[in-house]
């Protein structure tokens, strides 16, 4: 049988505690928040892996931010609803209780581990700034007799591992993560349940009240009817026998993926991926499996799945200034502050560019795509970014407002990609310098005319178009619904 231990390579110490000093060893809790799934779970497997070491309970710790990063009820529902699902399968199938709490993680968290008498706290990685002074602090607030480990669970070879800088390119990093490759992407063992049971009763969570409180309060950016939650339906969209990635939809994956008008191209992985209801591990394990019958296809997407999510994780990672100009290359940072006083016209506003009402119709369907559907295509967002360089006061509006708006409204923004897409299209991050022109100086340019020639615009802005006619019409019947609700009641 497979060994239940993680590689070395996959957790690091955040701090090494000193034990208690009565010899007690007490239990292990796992704060969860980016790798929200029990399987294929390497934080998981090692928290439970200590805690049978030590022959002590483990137990799952989840801490609600208080609208992190601006997520509103497109975002929080659907992760409300995975995380209901995970907890009543977590119970059901390993007897691990689940904990909810809600507020700052850094008050929340060593409190909890001061009640149950923790002697280890396992945690996910993420290279986001907010995450990482929050396990700062945690790390400075417990007791000194606790330990800390964190485990990238997330990341198929771990961002300190794959490298121990930070990288130019996807060229640079490429070859680097190959080598390891062996090594990590790896089969996950069994998951062994926790031997040792926790004794001490948990608070119930109403999870139907906490899911109706959140799409109240962030009723603005509502949640998305196509996209369902949780790792079953994960899994469903990878390898389902209906529409699943791997068995329906990937022998056109590489001539498909940067076509506006083929949606369906797409793997349509990436708000599980980004909640952490599948692992990207899982995802590369069964890509291999089939990539006889589709070599080109496989390795265009665990190219997409391994080098560009990891590289994006590095930027984060060793790059402080991640969604910032003082996050450009040099060179990019002069060229766009040397024609940061060029003439633009039009200037839109914030509120102009949210709402669609620009003059052109192919960026006001992007957005639109973006507002409606919740997920913009790949190829739009570069377009779509580099317009709004193009169309606002200066390169620090343009990022701030790009950022803004991929956060309020993709499903799976707040997310190392997004910063780096809204990087790369408006600071040149990742890419090189192309010839100098106006506002953007040598940063890469993209125009109507460019899009046109790659795919069919027209027929993109009516399939938007289409896309919103159902929203409204769906939004419609629903406040009818409502209304007739409270007509008979």
């Amino acid at each position: 049988m497979a060994s239940t231990s993680v590689q070395p390579g996959r957790f690091r110490v955040l701090k090494e505690g000193t034990g208690r000093s009565d010899g007690v060893v007490g239990p292990v809790v796992y704060w969860m928040f980016r790798d929200q799934r029990w399987r294929d779970n390497w934080a998981l497997i090692h928290a439970i892996d200590q805690a049978n070491r030590a022959k002590v309970p483990v137990v799952v710790a989840f801490n609600l931010f208080n609208r992190f990063l601006g997520a509103r009820a497109r975002q929080l529902g659907f992760m409300l609803r995975g995380l209901k699902q995970l907890h009543q399968e977590m119970e059901d199938s390993l007897r691990i209780p689940f904990f909810l709490f809600q507020g700052e993680a850094d008050e929340t968290i060593p409190t909890f581990l001061k009640e149950c008498g923790a002697s280890l706290l396992v945690t996910d990685f993420s290279p986001l700034r907010k995450i990482r002074q929050c396990k700062e602090k945690i790390c400075e607030t417990v007791d000194d007799s606790v330990t800390v480990h964190e485990v990238d669970a997330h990341n198929i070879v771990p961002a300190w591992v794959a490298s121990q800088k930070l990288e130019y390119s996807a060229k640079t990093i490429r070859g680097k993560i190959n080598k390891m490759l062996p090594e990590y992407l790896i089969d996950f063992p069994a998951l062994q349940p926790s031997s040792r049971r926790w004794d001490s009763t948990h608070r119930s969570i109403d999870w139907d009240n906490l899911i109706a409180d959140v799409l109240r309060k962030g009723a603005e950016v509502p949640e998305l009817s196509w996209c369902k939650p949780g790792e079953s339906a994960a899994l469903e969209v990878l390898m389902g026998n209906e529409n699943g990635f791997l068995t329906k939809r990937l022998r056109n994956y590489s001539a498909d993926r940067n076509n506006p008008m083929k949606p369906r191209g797409l793997s349509g992985l990436s708000p599980y991926l980004h909640f952490g209801q599948i692992s990207a591990q899982r995802c590369a394990l069964e890509a291999r499996k089939v990539r006889n019958s589709y070599p080109q296809a496989v390795d265009v997407f665990l190219e997409e799945l391994i080098v560009r999510r990891e590289l994006a994780d590095n930027y984060c990672f060793y790059q402080p200034h991640y969604d910032s100009l003082k996050g450009a290359w040099e060179w990019a940072r002069k060229t766009l502050v040397d024609h940061a006083s060029d003439k633009r016209e039009p200037i839109y506003t914030r509120e102009q560019l949210e709402k669609a009402l620009t003059a052109d119709p192919l960026w006001n369907a992007s957005q639109l795509e973006m507002v409606c559907h919740g997920k913009m295509h790949g190829f739009m967002r570069m377009y779509w970014a580099k317009k709004i360089l193009e169309w606002t006061k200066g390169p620090e509006e343009a990022l701030e407002t790009a950022i803004y708006l991929n956060d309020k409204y993709e499903i799976d923004g707040r997310d190392p990609n997004g910063y780096v897409g809204c990087m790369w299209s408006i600071c040149g991050v990742h890419d090189q310098g192309w010839r100098e022109r106006p506002i953007f100086g040598k940063i890469r340019y993209m125009n109507y005319a460019g899009c046109k020639r790659k795919f069919d615009v027209d027929g993109y802005i009516a399939y938007v178009k289409k896309l919103v006619g159902e929203v409204k019409k769906r939004k419609a019947e629903t406040d009818l619904d409502k209304e007739t609700k409270q007509i008979c009641s």
